[in-house]
């Protein structure tokens, strides 16, 4: 459905009246898309859905600003799908209608499978196909062969498509742009150009955005005209739900007192560890797995199917500690540009990977596109990737920043993985002093130069929303007896070892994303039994490190390292005496004790003769 126009060619603005919405029927939705909501037990609209889609239904371009985790995909998803349904009750012509464009590789999965979710009842009269940069381009132009009504795809893949005459938007009506504050941040900024080159007139769009950023202005002033502007503030803010914490310390105790939180229980529920680069990675997990410590990892080296299925297993509860870099991770914002200076010395001293920014865009609105955020370089990385925004992480108690974010910005991103849709989480960051940077060169990271000013920023920013950050109090002479483990697991962790470790990492995630590809297709059963928090081994192996002696403990427990009650990561689920972590397992028809049978109480000598 084109959206309404006036006799001058431009867009009706005119909202429709604030009615109650109580129920998605209320929405004025297709009986097959409210048979898909109630499977998915949506019971209520969230607010950015009841104000979006009545709005986007009539035809209106939407600019939506919702938090995280508010309803956002199907806010606009639900019209798009309403329109080309109405539409096929006159006609059934095929033809792609509209197109959805998203940052990064995982957001096109995500959205995707939303699609289906929506589609469920309507699958044979609306066609919805992902563009994957997995595929060849033979076989993504097998799938627009077909003209589905629905594509979704990062803009890079899109023009490439839009350029070999592969799919084509002659009589697109709907385009939604995604996390539009992060677009430009990926460096598409000439494929946003050439896709808005090749739209055609009177098309209806729709931007959905978690801040009103200058990229949303140079977005807005690119492909919509005279949107309506919803700047939404649901009663649970960004980070309402969070308890916000910071640990002061020395570059190798970060790795002290995450050993003790994990290992000794001082943290609850699934959690999220972001760290700098691909490398920090693998450091933390080899160094985990010292202690016996399971965890996964995501990072932009892996296969974007591992990535993907790693964090459907962390949904699902498979694991419950999944440790995932940020180097795509978006650098400054309205308060971080007087210190870009700054970074741009500290990064080229260190070679870290970071980017110059241009300044800011001016207000005044222009179809040319200004880069106006850094991010981190990626250059042998997918540089479609990112974690801390787009991916839905559920039932996330723990966010553990530890390395922290080059911005506040980054900040607030990373934080909104958890205490979402209306839960509590916590959020507990490493922050390196000025005077014990670089104290402890073998943990160390160029980024943590400037930790302090990162961190008052991160202050600032909390008091506006209303928010505290608190310390977070260790009494590290109660966990000084543990430093000589964690020295003796850091230098098992060699240079020589990551690099092992990332190579044979890389090798077993290709192996699962793409030999098993087409058997997990025939039995999707199966795919549960992969899993992604093996070990990788490092080349000394310690088993003694496994366990805590209780000499080790301060007097008073465990409750005298911290006054912060926060609880324990259940990392296996406990076992009640039955299968081979019982006391007791059959082999072979014999009842015996423990694991291996006691070699001298089974010997049977016979007896001489005489």
């Amino acid at each position: 459905m084109k959206r309404k126009l006036d006799e001058n060619d431009e867009p009706v603005s005119t909202p429709t009246s604030g009615a109650t919405i109580a129920t998605f029927a209320d929405l004025g939705l297709d009986s097959r898309l409210l048979q898909a909501t109630a499977r998915q037990n949506w019971q209520t609209p969230t607010l950015v859905q009841s104000k979006a889609i009545p709005l986007a239904i009539e035809g209106y371009d939407v600019l939506a600003k919702a938090k995280t985790g508010s309803g956002k995909t199907a806010a606009y998803l639900l019209p798009v799908l309403q329109a080309i349904l109405k539409r096929k009750q006159v006609s059934a012509d095929s033809y792609t209608a509209a197109l959805v464009l998203v940052p990064t590789n995982e957001l096109v999965t995500q959205v995707a499978k939303v699609l289906d979710s929506l589609t469920a009842f309507c699958s044979r009269e609306i066609k919805a196909e992902k563009l994957s940069d997995k595929l060849s381009d033979a076989a993504q132009r097998a799938v627009l062969s077909d003209t589905p009504d629905v594509v979704v795809a990062t803009p890079a893949r899109a023009w490439h498509n839009i350029k070999n005459s592969a799919l084509s938007l002659e009589k697109l009506t709907h385009l939604v742009l995604d996390e539009a504050d992060l677009v430009l941040s990926y460096g598409y900024d000439d494929d946003l150009q050439n896709v808005a080159s090749s739209l055609p007139k009177g098309l209806q769009t729709t931007l959905m955005s978690a801040t009103l950023t200058p990229e949303v202005d140079t977005l807005k002033g690119l492909f919509c005209r005279n949107p309506t502007v919803l700047d939404l503030k649901e009663p649970d803010a960004d980070g309402g739900g969070i308890s916000q914490y910071v640990v002061r310390c020395g570059e190798d105790e970060k790795f002290l007192l995450i050993y003790c939180m994990v290992k000794l229980e001082l943290i609850k529920g699934k959690a999220i560890i972001f760290v700098g680069d691909v490398d920090r990675c693998y450091r933390l997990k080899l160094f985990f797995e010292q202690f016996g410590i399971r965890s996964c990892l995501l990072n932009s080296e892996l296969p974007v199917n591992s990535r993907i299925h790693a964090v459907e297993e962390f949904n699902r509860g498979v694991y419950n500690i999944i440790i995932a870099s940020d180097e795509n991770e978006v650098v400054g914002d309205e308060n971080d540009q007087a210190d870009s200076a700054n970074r741009e010395e500290s990064a080229d001293d260190a070679k870290s990977d970071r980017k110059s920014t241009t300044n800011a865009a001016e207000e005044s609105q222009s179809t040319t596109i200004t880069p106006l955020s850094k991010k981190r370089k990626a250059s042998r990385h997918d540089k479609n990737y990112g974690v801390s925004r787009g991916v839905d992480f559920k039932n996330v108690a723990v966010v553990i920043n530890f390395d922290l974010p080059l911005s506040s910005r980054s900040y607030l991103h990373r934080i909104g993985r958890t205490a979402r849709a209306g839960q509590t989480g916590m959020a507990l960051s490493f922050v390196i002093p000025k005077d014990k940077f670089r104290k402890h060169m073998p943990t160390s990271i160029a980024t943590a130069e400037n930790d302090e000013k990162v961190l008052s920023k991160i202050i600032r920013q909390q008091e506006k929303k209303g928010h505290e950050v608190k310390d977070y109090n260790f009494d590290m002479k109660a966990v000084e007896a543990f430093r000589y483990r964690m020295n003796d697991a850091l230098r098992a962790v060699t240079k020589v070892a990551i690099r092992e470790a990332r190579l044979r990492e890389l090798r077993q995630e290709l192996l699962k994303s793409e030999s098993l590809k087409r058997h997990f297709e025939e039995n999707p059963f199966e795919v549960r039994h992969l899993r992604h928090d093996v070990e990788l081994r490092t080349a000394r192996s310690q088993p003694h490190l496994k366990h805590v002696p209780d000499y080790l403990l301060p007097k008073d427990g465990k409750k005298a390292i911290t006054s912060n009650e926060v609880g324990f990561v259940p990392f296996r689920k406990e076992r009640d005496g039955k299968g081979r972590k019982g006391k007791f397992f059959k082999t072979r028809g014999r009842r015996i004790a423990g694991r291996k049978n006691d070699p001298l109480r089974s010997f049977k000598a016979r007896k001489k003769a005489k």
